[in-house]
């Protein structure tokens, strides 16, 4: 064969082939030799991660919820809440001398908020109002002013307002209905900022922290920004340094906060860990697409125990000294209907939800199965039980 027909019958070949297609992000992330979609999904930076020198603060206070119809804290089990009330009632220029106020329209709460990074004096934030006496319900009340601490015991924010619950309750002379829970409350911007919140950059180094700590997405990371940067600047300026935390260090001569929105704009594959979540408690069963089980047979029945008493009663003769007695009498019936064996398994989440379906089980039901799939060492997954 002639080189030239050869190199045709290879052309024709090719041509032949189907050929894979890739499009945009696929076809780098293939060129580069990295997974493709059905391994990861492309996410923003700025949805996995945050930056570390910015993150929220906590804020607690402690104050009082007025305007209650009758449902505050008694003065026996919750002495505080007079002793607070007389309290500010004197900070407000008004005696009360020795006598302690005794409504029943007070209640004593704990406030908790969140403080965001970069909040500024006169910036809004929601709280949470929770009850600390035996207050039975905080609706319609309105928290008087309450200072909001951080944890280094200085003032940040500054709450008041009327509060909102979510719960209800009707009550009859034989009957009671509660849904919800009322003595917890919330208050949509609620505080005042009264002090700036501390997020402060140094030396122009910053880091960034996994919100799930996976190493193959930190090194994503790394990868992406430095693709990005090497274009942009010239040079790389991340590093992952474990399975969280990447190291980024900004440019010079250039805004922090446009260095920031440029990068956190820029998406990458997130790898996720093969994991099943299980709440025996609630029932609830969460099955990740990554989880592969191999394949088993496996057969759930039921055991029915019923216990039944029913006691003999011997009545005495007429005219006798006898008296009635009762012989106990128990009846223990056991069933175990016979279950037909399935085969569970399968390269994917489909194929594994189709046999669990097959047993026809429920939810509390499949915890036990895949417990036991676990032990057996067929499923490739950490299975977390809570």
């Amino acid at each position: 064969m002639s080189r030239n027909v050869f190199a045709a019958f290879l052309i024709g070949l090719a041509m032949s082939l189907p050929l894979p297609i890739f499009e945009g992000s696929d076809y780098q992330a293939h060129a580069a030799g990295k997974p493709g979609p059905n391994h990861g999904r492309q996410t923003r930076i700025k949805d996995i991660a945050y930056w570390s020198q910015a993150r929220e603060n906590q804020l607690v206070g402690y104050g009082l919820v007025i305007g209650l119809p009758g449902t505050g804290d008694g003065t026996r089990n919750a002495p505080f809440t007079a002793e607070t009330l007389s309290g500010m009632l004197r900070r407000l220029g008004i005696a009360t001398g020795d006598r302690r106020a005794q409504p029943r329209n007070v209640a004593a709460v704990v406030v908790t908020a969140r403080l965001p990074p970069f909040s500024k004096p006169g910036a809004p934030i929601d709280i949470t109002v929770s009850s600390i006496g035996d207050a039975t319900s905080l609706r319609g009340g309105t928290l008087v002013t309450t200072s909001l601490l951080g944890a280094d015991e200085q003032v940040y924010a500054v709450a008041q307002g009327s509060v909102i619950t979510s719960g209800f309750d009707a009550a009859g002379q034989a009957e009671a209905v509660t849904q919800g829970v009322n003595t917890a409350a919330t208050i949509p911007g609620g505080a005042i900022v009264e002090r700036a919140s501390p997020a402060i950059f140094y030396d122009n180094a910053l880091q960034l922290q996994l919100r799930n700590p996976d190493f193959a997405t930190a090194v994503s990371v790394a990868d992406a920004i430095n693709a990005e940067a090497k274009n942009a600047y010239g040079k790389t300026v991340a590093r992952a340094t474990d399975s969280r935390v990447v190291e980024v260090t900004k440019p010079p001569n250039l805004g922090m906060a446009r260095f920031i929105a440029r990068m956190e704009s820029l998406t990458v594959h997130t790898d996720q860990p093969a994991r099943v979540v299980m709440n025996q408690r609630t029932g609830t069963v969460v099955i990740g697409a990554a989880v592969r089980i191999s394949s088993v047979a496996v057969t759930h029945g039921t055991l029915t125990v019923r216990v039944t008493e029913e006691p003999n009663i011997s009545q005495p003769n007429p005219f006798s000294d006898g008296v009635t007695a009762e012989e106990p009498r128990t009846i223990i019936d056991v069933a175990q209907p016979g279950g037909t064996f399935s085969q569970v398994g399968g390269s994917d989440l489909q194929s594994l939800i189709n046999g669990l379906n097959a047993l026809g089980v429920k939810p509390n039901d499949t915890i036990a199965i895949l417990q036991a799939i676990k032990s057996a060492g067929a499923i490739q997954a950490e299975v977390i039980v809570k």
